[in-house]
């Protein structure tokens, strides 16, 4: 269980303790609004956290598939510039063959 998880647990837990001790517990009205606007409160910062959270995950899966994208990237580069290292050095082959050739001619 993730910490996140474990926190949600508690406050819904909190909040369910303050339903039952606004509904059983008799008190001035004051208090029972002061516990009714905490509650509000409680319910309030868990929606915010809720979003920062999905926001988070959002950003998390945008970024992930950004590095995906980019590691494609860099291999395609890699295997283009594999593919021309290779066909310098078939040209190098072929140069020294002709240059061989040449001589063998001028001799």
């Amino acid at each position: 269980m993730s910490i996140f998880e474990k926190k949600e647990k508690n406050l819904n837990e909190l909040i369910d303790k303050l339903d039952v001790l606004t509904s059983t517990y008799s008190q001035s009205s004051y208090e029972k609004e002061k516990i009714h606007t905490e509650k509000n409160e409680i319910i309030r910062q868990k929606l915010e956290v809720e979003k920062r959270n999905q926001d988070l995950m959002r950003e998390h899966k945008y970024l992930k598939e950004k590095i995906t994208s980019l590691q494609r990237e860099i291999k395609k580069n890699s295997d283009i510039e594999d593919k021309f290292n290779q066909d310098i050095e078939e040209l190098s082959q072929e140069t020294e063959n002709l240059v061989d050739e040449i001589e063998k001619w001028q001799t």
